[in-house]
């Protein structure tokens, strides 16, 4: 790559960091519609350039500079499908808020993961890890496998290899995590879950047994209660 368009993608993430470092702070709406202004910009770059620009943004990150690093990368559709465990590992680095981790499982590691672009494994490895942020990257990443608006045709295979490696675990991000897992798949196989909860019901925190069971019979997480 020439000295230029290293120029240009420096520029670009200084302005970047400059338009989204607002007090009070944006809103997600501002900041999706400064991010586009980005991906016009960006639509014709190469991979390694959309990547580059992410890391930039990401040296030192926020949760906003997340948002918009992973937001670059999704809609663009090379870079996306050029994701694999090396890059992953680098856009996750240092991930330390559920914000943070639900955008990279939900825009990047889980269409990635659906895609067989990353192995089970390399999931799997995240699931065991010690850091709590990386346990729920896992279990967020099954969301894509099995939503429809992001391209989910439903995987309860994969979804519930990982829940099981989970399914003692007590950390609060990680239990919140799992009932969305769980609740996100029983909307293409409620059978399998329900199979899943009555197998696992003495291990699964009671919160994840509750919204889970709430979901499979009222289709809400949390019903009101009828007076």
């Amino acid at each position: 790559m020439s000295a230029a368009p290293d120029l240009d993608l420096i520029a670009l993430a200084k302005d970047i960091r400059a338009r989204t470092d607002r007090h009070p702070p944006l809103n997600t709406a501002a900041i999706r519609s400064i991010r586009r202004d980005y991906s016009r910009q960006l639509k014709q770059a190469s991979p390694r350039s959309v990547f580059a620009l992410a890391r930039m943004l990401l040296d030192p990150p926020t949760l906003v500079t997340r948002f918009v690093a992973y937001e670059l990368i999704c809609p663009h559709r090379p870079s996306l499908a050029s994701l694999g465990k090396r890059e992953l590992a680098q856009l996750g680095a240092g991930m330390a808020h559920w914000a943070a981790v639900d955008t990279f499982a939900c825009y990047l590691s889980g269409p990635a993961w659906r895609e067989r672009q990353i192995a089970d494994a390399v999931v799997h490895r995240w699931a065991k890890s010690p850091d709590r942020w990386w346990r729920r990257a896992a279990l967020v990443s099954t969301v894509p496998l099995n939503n429809k608006t992001r391209g989910g045709s439903g995987d309860a295979e994969r979804t519930l290899a990982v829940s099981r490696l989970l399914v003692a675990d007590r950390d609060d991000m990680v239990v919140k995590a799992m009932s969305w897992a769980l609740r996100e798949l029983a909307k293409r196989d409620p059978a399998v879950v329900a199979a899943f909860l009555d197998e696992h019901k003495d291990q699964l925190a009671p919160r994840v047994v509750r919204e889970v069971r709430n979901k499979l019979r009222t289709g809400l997480k949390n019903p009101r209660k009828r007076s």
